[in-house]
């Protein structure tokens, strides 16, 4: 038997720079974006390519993104990174949105940890009434601001005064 490998350069592989040009073979424009991620033209194909992705099937969008975000170079990589955090990008598949709300709702919990924490540290006694509604709370501004109180405030009550 005899072996003959295949190689493939940057040469022979289409630059897609393009959504039309993507769309229409996913698993090429990640393999653009590999080859080509790192030329002059690599937001372009990583723009093309993370598009394209975000159509597939959640198992495969979550490790072709993670394949073209590698293979970028650094500047092409924070402008996509931003892109895809700022709200901008919007995520299509239920894989990125069930780990994007498990990260805020962690987000939150650990939040309302640390309030209590920063309370307990300080010996402030904390009500059950307090705590309830500490443990209670969802929105992540109204817990940012209570971290903040609970470094100053001697009476646990005083947190959540409105």
């Amino acid at each position: 038997m005899s072996l003959r490998p295949i190689v493939l350069g940057p040469e022979s592989v289409p630059v897609i720079r393009g959504v039309s040009g993507a769309s229409g073979s996913p698993e090429l424009a990640v393999l653009s974006a590999m080859v080509h991620g790192r030329s002059e033209s690599a937001l372009d194909v990583g723009k093309a390519a993370l598009a394209v992705v975000r159509t597939l099937d959640d198992d495969r969008a979550a490790l072709y993104t993670d394949m073209v975000l590698f293979s970028m170079r650094a500047a092409a990589r924070v402008i996509l990174e931003d892109l895809m955090a700022n709200g901008t990008y919007r995520y299509q598949s239920d894989f990125a949105k069930r780990y994007l709300a498990q990260g805020r709702a962690e987000g939150k919990a650990l939040a309302v940890l640390a309030v209590l924490a920063v309370l307990a540290a300080r010996g402030v006694k904390v009500p059950a009434a307090v705590r309830a509604r500490v443990l209670a709370c969802t929105d992540a501004a109204t817990l940012d601001g209570w971290i903040g109180r609970a470094a100053t405030a001697n009476v646990a009550s005083h947190l959540i005064a409105e």
